[in-house]
């Protein structure tokens, strides 16, 4: 009795808010289906860390569980590089190779990052730090994960629980936003799809080089780049399908679980819940939006000159939250008319923006170093 009366009193004000919060989580992973792979052992662990004298994170000289898979997989950058060889291989780069100059709208999703750069460095945020608080924008966790440990930023956790949370969000933050920055007409606009025949050589070559280019031009994110071709290479080769089918379910699955886990040490409301990191929650949700914006507004520039317009929502699936966001953006395009089939484009641009994000990451860190 003692002890747990002991247990009541230690709790601080921080704590039950950080248990809403897990639970907010749990909800939208459960109720909503909000990439339930992530947001449940996130909503969970978030619970974890923050009850009195949790064995989970280190207390004194005890390494608690989750500070384990911690060091394991975030330290060394180990569940970044894995969870791409997952993403790869779930990825068809089929339809951006039947039409590459959807290729140009991946790289106007990432202007966000770099305006996003500029307002950190404004606020006060260290170079380092401000280049890793705006590949946030990128809406890609491995990558926010590799930049951020790479450039040894002080604020990892409270940029991987933004990269993360964003990611997720994408459903309820990117319609609004398209809205606002087009028109009924412009969201109106149809755009047929003709498919063109892609050989499986050009498949299997497209990989590899991509990874050459990357490596030439951004060689600091050769090793995600790497890793993301690798899984796609190991889907596209025709000789490793159950490998491949374990990188796209059981691997990705396994080490995003992990990912919502360890990303919930960071997440202990003495540390959460200052000023400094809802400043940095809000700078990402910036670098997120202007990354949308870009995106839109940069078809919007391209219909001036095209007599085929595009529809410029497309654009917004140029970030590199794959594949919610090219839903997102066909179930927008669906709900205005539902004659209006994007989802071979919007998929087209959004692959694109998988592989821009990584390099606009390498490129961050090329500028910063």
């Amino acid at each position: 009795m003692l002890e747990l009366f002991s247990n009541i009193t230690e709790i601080q004000w921080q704590q039950p808010i950080m248990w809403a919060i897990g639970g907010i989580l749990i909800y939208l992973a459960i109720k909503k289906e909000m990439e339930p792979s992530l947001l449940l052992p996130l909503g969970f662990g978030t619970i974890l860390v923050n009850l009195p004298l949790s064995g989970a994170i280190t207390q004194g000289d005890e390494v608690g569980a989750l500070d384990v898979l911690f060091n394991a997989g975030i330290a060394n950058e180990l569940f970044p590089l894995l969870l791409f060889i997952g993403i790869g291989a779930m990825i068809d780069f089929g339809p951006l190779l039947s039409n590459p100059k959807l290729m140009i709208f991946g790289a106007a999703a990432q202007f966000g990052i770099f305006f996003t750069l500029s307002m950190a460095v404004l606020f006060g945020f260290d170079l380092h730090d401000a280049a890793s608080i705006s590949i946030i924008g990128a809406a890609d966790g491995p990558t926010s994960i590799f930049v951020a440990q790479f450039l040894k930023s002080s604020y990892l956790g409270a940029i991987m629980v933004a990269a993360y949370s964003y990611m997720a969000l994408v459903p309820i933050i990117q319609p609004p936003v398209i809205k606002l920055v087009t028109t009924k007409k412009e969201r109106l606009i149809r755009m047929p799809y003709k498919q063109n025949e892609v050989s499986k050589a050009t498949k299997i070559l497209f990989p590899i080089i991509i990874t050459i280019i990357t490596g030439i031009v951004s060689p600091k994110s050769v090793s995600l780049i790497g890793f993301l071709m690798f899984g796609n290479l190991i889907r596209e080769c025709g000789v490793l399908e159950s490998l491949s089918h374990t990188a796209q379910n059981v691997l990705a699955n396994l080490v995003t679980i992990f990912l919502g886990f360890t990303i919930s040490t960071s997440m202990v409301g003495t540390e959460f819940l200052k000023p400094t990191t809802l400043l940095i929650l809000a700078l990402g949700l910036v670098a997120f939006v202007f990354d949308t914006i870009g995106g839109v507004v940069f078809a919007k520039i391209l219909n001036l000159f095209l007599r085929n317009k595009i529809n410029p929502m497309i654009g917004a699936a140029g970030i590199s939250a794959f594949p919610m966001s090219a839903r997102v953006v066909h179930k927008l395009g669906l709900k205005e008319d539902n004659q209006n089939f994007l989802l071979m484009h919007t998929i087209g641009v959004n692959v694109s923006g998988q592989i821009a994000s990584v390099i606009a990451g390498g490129l961050i860190i090329s500028l910063v170093i």
